[in-house]
């Protein structure tokens, strides 16, 4: 008994179910990741900090300068890292340009090779490569995308890319010290908001994972309150030990 009958079953069954969640993540996953990085880093910055009995106003300005120097460092790194990636497809890119503009044929045998070793039949993988070879930018394209794995209209931007990891850590890492900047005297109100925030990005990483929310949820409270716990711990040693 086959479990699909005719074609109009499958296409049914394609236009219905035959849907996928977003694997990539796309801006979700690093947004979401870039907050949970300053959130944690910072939070336990401030924790070891306060285990070592200094005074709430040290602690204040320990917690803006983990920020800063956290998201400059983010958005530093996130451009170099994206330019120079961004440097070197534009590099394949015109190598493989230069090989269209002096070895068209070849090229288009390529072609015709890769649709060939694919399944097509010869004579039509070579009249599918003809054809997409007529347009210099368009063959190009599908070169760039079969021999390299891109798509020259898609490369990342550094500039996005270091404002977003700024925005996304400045914005997890002002958490521990929000309640600080509204009178807070104490630290564990700043320790109750960052874990609160931890579970709430644990939760929300959920929709790009196969796992539920709370789970999620609840292993990033864990492993942001051990990072704390074991900063704190740290910064009472050493406060200790010093004084």
């Amino acid at each position: 008994m086959s479990v699909i009958d005719t074609h109009a079953t499958l296409h049914e069954a394609h236009r219905d179910n035959h849907t996928h969640r977003d694997v990539n993540g796309g801006w979700l996953r690093p947004a979401v990741f870039g907050a949970m990085d300053g959130l944690v880093s910072n939070l336990a910055l401030m924790t070891g900090v306060a285990g070592g009995a200094v005074s709430q106003h040290t602690i204040i300005v320990t917690g803006l300068a983990g920020l800063a120097a956290g998201a400059f460092s983010m958005a530093a790194g996130e451009y170099t890292s994206v330019a120079s990636q961004r440097e070197l497809v534009e590099a394949e890119l015109d190598v493989e340009r230069q090989q269209l503009r002096k070895h068209p044929v070849d090229e288009m045998e390529e072609l015709a090779e890769l649709y060939v070793s694919r399944g097509v039949e010869p004579a039509l993988a070579r009249e599918v490569a003809m054809q997409l070879s007529r347009d210099p930018e368009q063959a190009l394209e599908i070169h760039a995308r079969e021999e390299l794995g891109i798509d020259p209209d898609d490369l990342p931007s550094p500039l996005v890319a270091a404002v977003s990891s700024f925005g996304s850590f400045a914005l997890g890492a002002i958490l521990p010290v929000l309640p600080y900047l509204l009178g807070a005297s104490v630290m564990w109100p700043a320790v109750l908001l960052a874990l609160v925030g931890l579970f709430a990005c644990g939760a929300v990483v959920a929709k790009v994972t196969a796992r539920s929310w709370w789970f999620s949820g609840v292993r990033q409270l864990a492993l942001g309150g051990a990072a704390a716990a074991l900063t704190f711990g740290l910064g009472s040693f050493f406060g200790t030990a010093v004084g």
